[in-house]
């Protein structure tokens, strides 16, 4: 199965490069370390409008995008840590993908599971098959494109547990992201919490490397991509905010704390790839998320890059 957006083929192997050089310093503004963007009162702007969003919503916001083509860059918090909820579930696929699968024969392993290894929320997908199981393809599908938690636990289980996906993420170059709990502890989201954290700018270039470099083989990018793709969980949040003709492939993720992040890939009308990761929090632990600060946050990012 593939999916070749246009002209990806010819902007894809850039990604990893033009966001690896990307200094620490320079993380925590929205300046482009490209000689050819635009000026500091542009980066005033956008700088202003994200922090508008802040304190319209009452909610802290952590931005990393980038245009491969024009190399314009927005970071707003980049480097800051946010609770990483569900956007793991992509990592779990992609791992399971590169360290398990051989041949296909991994995927197309039956996975047997009881009521007592389900999350008891979240967990919709999973429950509807526990008479015959599923298949690792099929929980890797269901854990992406409904962000089912029975999915995303039965995944670790089968790579050893929570701190794989730590130790994925450190492979990739990854020294921010890590995972410590199971679903659903890991979306307990706590302010002054560093496990099950990452940040917007180390994910953004994780999703980037697994998405557009070579990360992965051709065959399993391919096959993540397309999950990705499929995403139900981001009609309220990227794709509310993305002009409706991007192609988008993206993850979400919900918790405590008014949490909603969302990341991953979108090709603009003329296919060039823009990594998007937009992470949030609120200071109360009941407070309600609003998808409609994710939303905004991406149409503005679309407006500034395009």
């Amino acid at each position: 199965m593939r999916f070749e957006p246009p002209r990806r083929t010819v902007l894809a192997t850039a990604a990893a490069t033009l966001l690896a050089t990307a200094t620490p310093a320079a993380a925590n503004s929205t300046r482009s370390t490209d000689s050819t963007d635009s000026t500091d009162s542009y980066d005033s702007s956008v700088t202003a409008r994200l922090r508008a969003l802040e304190k319209r919503y009452g909610a802290r916001l952590g931005v990393l995008a980038h245009h491969l083509a024009t190399r314009r860059t927005v970071r707003h918090r980049a480097d800051e840590l946010f609770p990483m909820c569900s956007l793991f579930k992509t990592l779990a696929s992609a791992a399971v993908l590169r360290d398990l699968d051989r041949s296909g024969e991994f995927l197309a392993r039956r996975i047997h599971y009881t009521e007592a290894d389900l999350p008891a929320t979240g967990s919709d997908r999973t429950r509807e098959h526990l008479a015959e199981g599923m298949t690792v393809a099929e929980l890797s599908e269901v854990a992406i494109t409904y962000s089912d938690n029975g999915a995303g636990n039965l995944l670790l289980r089968e790579l050893g547990g929570p701190t794989a996906i730590t130790r994925f993420a450190r492979s990739l170059g990854d020294r921010v992201t890590r995972l410590d709990r199971w679903e659903t502890d890991l979306n307990s989201a706590e302010p002054w919490r560093k496990t099950d954290t990452t940040s917007p700018r180390a994910i953004g270039r994780t999703y980037s490397r697994l998405v557009l470099g070579d990360a992965l083989n051709r065959r399993d990018r391919e096959l993540l991509t397309h999950w990705l793709l499929n995403n139900t969980t981001s009609g309220k949040r990227f794709r509310a905010g993305l002009p409706p003709t991007w192609t988008l492939a993206d993850k979400t993720g919900s918790g405590s704390y008014g949490t909603a992040n969302d990341v991953g890939i979108a090709w603009t009308d003329t296919g060039a790839p823009v990594v998007l990761s937009v992470l949030s929090t609120m200071p109360d632990q009941d407070a309600v998320r609003d998808d409609a600060l994710i939303a905004e946050t991406a149409a503005l990012l679309a407006e500034t890059l395009n």
